[in-house]
Order: structure tokens, then sequence, then C-alpha cells
């Protein structure tokens, strides 16, 4: 069964630049699908290839990198349902504004197996068009 105080602990990490921290939770093998229209949306099959594809690619175009804060944290058995916001902005100056939901699976050691992120992909798109 999971913790929300853990939980909430491992998600806290995405806000206080401890992103390494929570990456550590995540499964080498992850099943992580980012839903959407935009250039980072897409199922990924390994950490690795996630981390590629979509953090280290904001990375580069977000002055603070990616910093997410959670507004809302749902727990049923073994799945998270998490409601973030974006903090960042982007190396045009303008706030990066997203909300995000993710739809997180713990296994029974306590590792994200699997996520369903879902996000606004039109303020993606124009975040990359402008910054990239």
């Amino acid at each position: 069964m999971l913790n929300p105080y853990e939980v909430s602990a491992l998600f806290e990490n995405l806000q206080t630049n401890n992103a390494e921290t929570f990456f550590n939770r995540v499964a080498d093998d992850v099943h992580w699908t980012v839903i959407g229209t935009h250039p980072l949306a897409g199922e990924y099959y390994s950490k690795e290839l996630f981390l590629d594809a979509t953090f280290k690619r904001l990375n580069k175009i977000l002055k603070e990198g990616v910093v997410l804060r959670v507004k809302h944290l749902y727990l049923d058995g073994n799945t998270a349902i998490v409601e973030m916001e974006s903090l960042s902005t982007a190396a045009n100056g303008k706030p990066f504004n997203n909300k995000y939901c993710w739809v997180v699976v713990f296994n029974e050691n306590k590792m994200i197996t699997r996520v369903r992120a879902y996000l606004d992909s039109a303020l993606v798109q124009q975040v990359i068009d402008e910054n990239e």
C-alpha cells in the first residue's frame, strides 16, 4: 500500500531541483505515455528514452529546467493520480504555465513502472517553437 506522505515527498523532488532523486524511483523499463499532439508526445519504453525526449529537451529551453509543483495527489492501491503545475520560465522570458496530470503505477517495491501523462499540447508546441 502506498503511503501518501512518501509519495508526496517523492514528487516534491520535482519542485526542489532534485529530479534525479525522483527518477531513481522510476524503473529503467518504465512504460511512460505522454498524451497529446506535440513534439514530446509518444510512448516511451525506458526511463532513458523518456528523459532524452522530454525532460532533457525541455531543460535546454526552460531557464530553471523542468520544475513541477504538486497541486493535488490521490492514491488508490498502487496507483497515484498527481496534478501538477509548471513553475518554469522559457528561455525567451515567458512563463511556462503548463498543467499536468500524471497517472502513476507503482510496483510492490514502490518503483514507478507505468505513467500516463496529460498536459497542454498547444503550450508545449509554443514553448518549443519559440525557444528551440
